[in-house]
């Protein structure tokens, strides 16, 4: 193995790509893995020099150990990655993943909680009037009415929070900011949040913060967002995720332009906001088996 070249690639990708540490992560595991298969293969310690061959015989064990095309795609461009990264500081001076083509992945529609299930959610679900009653009912309330990621949930700050003009400020991928326009509604619920969680000692500058005061962690949203949708949707999948699925979909059903929610999402191209009109055109289908004498 040659741990130097990965780990300069590695400090290249956080220092100069600004990436969260979950991306990092997930580079750090890809290099690994394929670090490792060159050495079994091949007995090749070399990850730059790994030829187009070497690569693709990596992708064929990983398909036919049955791992996703969107993962074996997602472990492909951490390779265009290091290579590119090879090319531009001259190591190496052929790119091997001009012959490597990602695997084709399904078209998945993605899933999205029911408005009225919403409703139902927010208005008749009763949630306690304790400090975790309002804070859980808050996390709900805040990614579905911006849409927000779970990662961008857990770094938001109290600062970022604009009463006056009723937006928050997220903080994106590669850091990349985004302001969101938030309802005087859910204002009004930040506040009375935050007057519960600063009476119980716990003031912090992120806003959501955990039972004990602390800093909020994915597991713990998770945990919540599933025992809450649990109550009102029979979907096989209850993550914060679905919730910003649902509030793209609903803001398109509605009339939302599709540009607009591109930018409220903070998507970097309008293919990934596009993925959305297929809810909204099994909706128009339904409408027309409805409506029209024909269907």
């Amino acid at each position: 193995m040659n741990p130097e070249i990965v780990n300069f690639f590695l400090q290249y990708i956080k220092a100069e790509k600004r990436c969260s540490s979950h991306t990092l992560l997930a580079y750090q595991n890809d290099m690994k893995q394929f670090v490792a298969f060159l050495e079994q293969t091949y007995e090749f310690k070399h990850p730059q020099l790994a030829d187009h061959q070497m690569i693709r015989s990596w992708v064929v064990s990983l398909a036919e150990a049955k791992l996703d095309s969107h993962s074996i795609n997602r472990k492909i461009a951490t390779l265009r990655s290091f290579f590119k990264f090879l090319l531009q500081k001259k190591i190496i001076n052929q790119d091997p993943m001009r012959k490597v083509l990602a695997m084709k992945t399904p078209k998945n529609i993605p899933s999205f909680v029911r408005e009225t299930e919403m409703d139902t959610l927010l208005d008749a679900v009763d949630f306690s009037e304790d400090f975790e009653g309002k804070r859980d009912k808050l996390i709900l309330e805040l990614l579905y009415g911006t849409g927000m990621r779970l990662s961008e949930l857990i770094a938001l700050e109290v600062k970022n929070i604009d009463f006056f003009h009723r937006t928050v400020k997220v903080l994106g991928k590669r850091n990349k900011e985004r302001i969101i326009p938030i309802t005087p509604a859910l204002a009004e619920e930040i506040k009375t949040y935050i007057e519960a969680r600063d009476a119980e000692g716990f003031a912090h500058h992120y806003l959501i913060v955990s039972e004990k005061g602390n800093e909020a962690y994915p597991v713990m949203i998770q945990r919540i967002v599933k025992k809450y949708l649990s109550l009102v949707t029979s979907l096989t999948k209850k993550s914060p995720h679905i919730l910003r699925h649902s509030y793209a979909t609903h803001l398109l059903n509605n009339g939302a332009d599709l540009t607009a929610i591109k930018d409220l999402m903070g998507h970097t191209s309008l293919a990934a906001t596009q993925v959305y009109t297929h809810n909204s055109m099994e909706k128009l289908k339904k409408i027309y088996e409805q409506a029209h004498p024909k269907a």
